[in-house]
Parts: structure tokens; sequence; C-alpha cells
């Protein structure tokens, strides 16, 4: 398989999703009650932000380049 089909293929299962929303949740309530401020803040959205990414759209491309799935096979695409 290519890796651009690769890419483009959903290997996110919906346990894995709803695993990595959880972070971009904690960031938020904690940004929210600001007990979250500065670099931690900073360093701590972007990495939320990527795996809300990834959650969203089913797609992880780190999961893409070692030929991994979490996604069952009789889940539609």
């Amino acid at each position: 398989m290519s890796l651009i089909k690769r890419l483009t293929t959903r290997n996110v299962g919906t346990i894995d999703r709803i695993i990595r929303a959880v972070p971009a949740v904690v960031v938020a309530v904690l940004w929210l009650t600001q007990t979250l401020a500065g670099t931690a803040l900073i360093v701590g959205a972007v990495l939320a932000a990527m795996l809300l990414v990834t959650a969203v759209t089913s797609r992880c491309s780190i999961y893409a380049m070692l030929g991994i799935s979490t996604r069952s096979t009789n889940q539609s695409s």
C-alpha cells in the first residue's frame, strides 16, 4: 500500500478517539480555570490540538507510517 493511501485511510478506532479527545477537554478546563498558563499552556494546547485533530478525523499519520490501526474492520469509512 502506498504511503499516500495509508495516510488517507482511517486508522483510529472509537475508544482511541475518546482517549485522544480527553486531553483537549482537560487543557481547556485548566485554561478556563486559569490553572494552566504561560509556556505550559502553549505546550499543552499544541499537544491537545494535535490529538483532537486525529480524534476528529480518525486518521493518525504516525499509525499510518507504522502500519498500525485501532479501527475495527466492521466500522464504516
